[in-house]
């Protein structure tokens, strides 16, 4: 298993991710954010998918604040998802918890997202590749939203929504009357 890491405060953070992810990138590949604008920690997938939407993003971004991808509704949204692109190639977003020496690290992964892993939930897997932000400890088993700064979370969003559009702008397998997408 292959990951790249950041840390969201890195100038060139959007870079490494996106020189990792760009090789996830193909014409059928479609962003999945999960989470939920209920919960501070928890909100990254959402404000990322709103972000890249507001930005215009060329792939289909599904999960955003004002229509989430959340535990209650994952197995629908994936299905009503499948529906619509059967065979996508999906890159899964997702905040985490982690380490406390590890909080504010963006990690692009060659594997799926486990939603809900670190609250001991068992949601299915999303992505066949992936983009975590660890935004609390996982001493705490929880989002817990006393120790999570809204600023943390929007600035990881930031260089998520900015690495996967240096990414695009990277990747061989994207269309080149589409390139023009810029960071």
């Amino acid at each position: 298993m292959n990951k790249a890491r950041t840390h969201f405060n890195d100038s060139l953070g959007y870079c490494k991710i996106g020189e990792f992810i760009k090789d996830y990138i193909m014409e059928d590949t479609i962003i999945v954010c999960v989470g939920t604008d209920r919960c501070i920690g928890d909100c990254l997938g959402p404000l990322v998918g709103t972000m890249l939407k507001d930005k215009n993003f060329p792939l289909p971004v599904f999960g955003t604040i004002s229509d989430p991808i959340h535990a209650l509704n994952l197995d629908r949204k994936l299905y009503e998802i499948n529906l619509l692109h059967p065979n996508a190639n999906i890159i899964g977003i997702d905040a985490c918890l982690g380490d406390e020496d590890n909080v504010g690290e963006i990690q692009a992964r060659d594997y799926p997202i486990h939603p809900g892993k670190g609250v001991g939930k068992t949601l299915p897997l999303v992505g066949k590749s992936s983009i975590i932000g660890i935004v609390d400890s996982s001493d705490a088993n929880v989002f817990n939203n006393n120790n999570i700064r809204l600023s943390l979370i929007f600035n990881m969003a930031k260089v998520i929504c900015d690495a996967l559009s240096h990414a695009h702008n990277l990747s061989s397998n994207t269309p080149s009357n589409i390139k023009d997408f810029l960071v």
